[in-house]
């Protein structure tokens, strides 16, 4: 179970981010001050800490710092309701894992602790370290080419399916550059609403637009000096489009409301689940864009073409997530090894991990043995699919599948995007569309 340390003066703020996390399922702890956080996090540590920036005995990149100390590669989104510039260049370039300005959606704040959370795969743990990732060939000439762009500063592409590790090898190519000491700063093209995704990237000045009490630096402004990650590009509106466009050929961002451009020293990586010349061709994407980032492709098989990676993968993962026990003592029978080999794994990388964490909390004994890998992957979506009788609408299909797949998820749209291959803002607009009712808490 993911769990969070909350770090928040304010008590109404504490209650409402708690009460939000608990109903998705989340472990919560909850702090007031600097020490009190540090405290608790000490004798507890937790997989996630959001804090807030001002407190009044420190602020929040003292909670980062004295987290961190702890167990380095913790990750930390910090929330504040002063977005000045300097505060937050200075937390990116200090290892937060996002800045968010209040008020904030808990939507928005949930689908950043996702992403933060999903890149911990192979490689993770050893920061810059290109090893353990995959030892195929065709993987292994994807991670030379990753390594020979990474000392230059082009602009990069990764095409590839979901799960198959695109920020992970976006955040390497980051590590291993010239650029390693500036901010890696992420951004999901897919998880916030058109008129918001502009002022999320460029950012606005104060009174740009109805509610922009404060001003506020958009991810482009925070990732200066380093890398930024536009992850599922595809999914960006052709009217930003033209805008992206300019700063990746000017070097500057315009930001809402400001009457002068800002410069701004950035490698761009982008990446999609699906490919960019077939979103041109289908007049989704904007040609001179898609020829602008296909600087550099780079191209992750998927796992069912990588099946030599299978069982190391499936080993670093046991060893990764074992507990309790002393190091090496859990192993993968015969028959489970051969059952993960012959899985087709529609959720790379990422539901090979999902099938090993299942294993070990369900595992009787020290021996892993077979299992329904099935229970990963949206169990019911594809038998209730199959079960339909022609004549039955596409539409009808996809709404069933839909609902399939959020009932397999709980109710967690950005994990069933995730299985379903698509962006949470389809998945959000099919929603819509068909009338869905909302997301209950459970």
């Amino acid at each position: 179970m993911n769990n969070v340390l909350i770090v928040d003066d304010e008590a109404a703020m504490r209650v409402a981010l708690e009460a939000n996390f608990r109903r998705r399922g989340w472990f919560v702890q909850t702090a007031n001050s600097v020490g009190d956080a540090l405290a608790k996090f000490h004798s507890a540590p937790s997989t996630l800490v959001v804090t807030d920036m001002r407190m009044p005995d420190g602020d929040g990149l003292q909670v980062m710092q004295g987290v961190r100390t702890f167990v380095p590669d913790t990750p930390v989104i910090l929330l504040t309701a002063y977005g000045s510039v300097p505060d937050a260049v200075q937390a990116m370039r200090d290892g937060a894992c996002d800045y968010l300005q209040k008020p904030v959606s808990f939507e928005q704040l949930e689908a950043t602790a996702q992403r933060v959370l999903t890149p911990r795969g192979p490689g993770a743990e050893t920061g810059a370290s290109w090893e353990g990732i995959g030892n195929s060939p065709g993987f292994r000439s994807v991670i030379a080419r990753a390594q020979r762009v990474a000392q230059t500063g082009v602009d990069v592409l990764i095409e590839a399916e979901s799960g198959t590790g695109k920020e992970l090898l976006a955040r390497l190519i980051h590590r291993t550059s010239p650029r390693a000491s500036g901010p890696f700063v992420a951004v999901n093209c897919s998880a916030f609403p058109e008129n918001l995704l502009e002022s999320e990237l460029f950012g606005h000045v104060r009174g740009a637009f109805t509610g922009a009490n404060t001003a506020k630096p958009g991810k482009f402004e925070l990732a200066d000096g380093g890398t930024i990650l536009l992850d599922e590009v595809s999914e960006m509106p052709l009217s930003l489009q033209p805008k992206l466009l300019r700063v990746l050929q000017e070097r500057e961002v315009d930001r809402l409301g400001d009457t002068r451009p800002l410069s701004v020293d950035v490698r761009v990586i982008a990446t999609t689940n699906r490919s960019l010349r077939a979103q041109v061709d289908a007049g989704q994407f904007r040609a001179d864009l898609f020829y602008r980032l296909h600087v550099v492709p780079l191209q992750i098989p998927p796992l069912r073409e990588r099946r030599e990676d299978i069982l190391p993968l499936a080993e670093h993962f046991l060893r990764k997530h074992e507990e309790g026990t002393r190091p090496g003592a859990y192993r993968i029978s015969q028959e489970f090894a051969e059952q993960l080999e012959n899985h087709s794994w529609p959720g790379n990388v990422r539901e090979l991990e999902n099938a090993i964490r299942r294993s070990l909390a369900l595992a009787s004994g020290m021996t892993l043995g077979p299992q329904s890998l099935e229970a990963g992957s949206a169990p019911g979506a594809a038998q209730q699919a199959a079960a339909l009788k022609p004549g039955v609408t596409l539409q009808e299909v996809e709404r069933q599948l839909l609902e399939a797949t959020l009932a397999s998820t709980g109710g967690n749209r950005t994990r069933a995007a995730e299985l379903m291959g698509v962006s949470l803002r389809t998945v959000r607009n099919k929603i819509r569309e068909y009338g869905m009712p909302a997301r209950k808490a459970s």
